[in-house]
């Protein structure tokens, strides 16, 4: 079943929201996921012992170098997705998420400075891919975003990824003041109270949206069967 690990050489770009938005979100469409959180700050495991996790959300925390691939693969015979939130350091930890990875998503603000940061995962990802001799998909995803303007820095970064052959989401994820409430008050951000929450419907469109992009991008493409042709 799909891995997907979220990666970042820095606190505060959005790592562990997207995961838990990600996982939320394909739980609540009826598919079984499982998050493990290996951030030794432990936000996801923190979340889930409030109020409103789904059912079908399992999360598995206390992982360790010598015990995390065994978690994966575990996971990964039980559950439809696995999500992997990690630390935010170039460790040996994050080397073997990698490894097991059928994409690495890389959050990042809209910043000059996080962008550098970002292109050092990238670059992390590439000695990983020549160290386990296989391909490791990753693509860039822009968090606390502005909803309303897109800011000419964040444009001239897109553009600067885009020209370097960069993988980058369609979707944004937006400042909303909904992501941050599901952590303080547990749950889903359909399970949250509009009267209490601001921008819910905003907030839920956007997250299914980035959703749905994830989705496409682990599913396998259909070779293009061309018609042969005609022996004269």
């Amino acid at each position: 079943m799909p891995t997907i690990t979220f990666a970042s050489s820095k606190g505060g770009a959005g790592k562990s929201t997207s995961a838990v938005l990600l996982a939320t979100e394909l739980a609540g469409r009826g598919a079984s996921v499982t998050i493990i959180d290996a951030d030794p700050n432990q936000p996801v495991s923190r979340w889930s012992r409030k109020p409103g996790c789904p059912d079908k959300l399992t999360v598995i925390s206390s992982v360790t170098e010598e015990t995390l691939i065994d978690a994966i693969d575990a996971a990964a015979r039980k559950t439809a997705f696995v999500i992997v939130d990690l630390e935010g350091t170039a460790s040996l930890m994050v080397a073997q998420a990698m490894s097991r990875a059928d994409l690495v998503v890389i959050p990042t603000k809209g910043s000059e400075l996080d962008a550098i940061e970002a292109i050092k995962v990238i670059k992390f990802i590439g000695r990983q891919e020549k160290a386990y001799n296989k391909a490791i998909p990753f693509a860039v995803l822009f968090t606390q975003t502005n909803p309303a303007v897109r800011p000419r820095t964040l444009k001239s970064l897109e553009h600067d990824m885009f020209q370097q052959g960069i993988p980058l989401f369609g979707t944004a994820l937006h400042e909303r003041d909904a992501f941050r409430a599901i952590f303080s008050f547990g749950g889903t951000l359909s399970g949250l109270d509009p009267n209490a929450v601001g921008g819910v419907p905003a907030a839920l469109n956007n997250a299914r949206q980035f959703t749905a992009e994830i989705v496409t991008m682990l599913t396998p493409r259909q070779p293009v069967l061309v018609p042969k042709a005609e022996v004269a």
